[in-house]
Parts: structure tokens; C-alpha cells; sequence
């Protein structure tokens, strides 16, 4: 049987705004995003752009995860997707 694993993720918009989410299904969530199905921040801000992704295959986990990036300062943010994503290009999930 498949493991569940479970993604906390860093989007973007043309304004470089960021937006840290945490998801079981990554390739549904970036959906919505990007069809502005989700109500609030993301759509408001048109985040549509993924630009880092981290696995987990614990729940707790992720949103521990999720929880310490998004208490950061957006310096240290940058580094992070920085470290994986110098460029801050799209990353395709296809």
C-alpha cells in the first residue's frame, strides 16, 4: 500500500507575494489556486505561481512545518526558496 504523503508549499504572483499552504493532494490544491477557486489571500493576491515544495509522510509533520515557515521573517523565507529555487521558476507538477 502507497505511503500518504503530505506537501508544504510556497506560491507566488507576479509581485512576488508570498503564500505557504500545507496539502495531502498537492496537485489539486496548486489547481485550485491557479483556477482561483480558493476564497481569501490566494485568489485576492492572484497567487498562482509554485515555486517550493517540501514532503512529508506525516501530517503533523507538514503542518509543524508549515506552522515555523510562515512564523519567519520574508528575508529568511528567500533563502529558503532560494536554497532549492534561485530563479523562482514554476515548478511543474505534470
Amino acid at each position: 500500500m502507497d505511503e500518504k504523503k503530505y506537501f508544504v508549499y510556497i506560491m507566488t504572483n507576479n509581485s512576488r507575494t508570498l503564500y505557504t499552504g500545507v496539502t495531502g493532494n498537492l496537485r489539486r490544491r496548486i489547481a485550485e489556486h491557479k483556477e482561483m477557486r480558493i476564497e481569501g489571500f490566494t485568489n485576492r493576491y492572484r497567487i498562482t505561481k509554485l515555486i517550493y515544495v517540501e514532503e512529508f509522510s506525516d501530517i503533523r509533520y507538514a503542518i509543524e512545518r508549515e506552522t515555523q515557515i510562515k512564523s519567519w521573517r520574508r528575508e529568511k523565507k528567500l533563502n529558503l526558496i532560494a536554497s532549492m529555487n534561485p530563479n523562482w521558476d514554476e515548478i511543474n507538477l505534470l
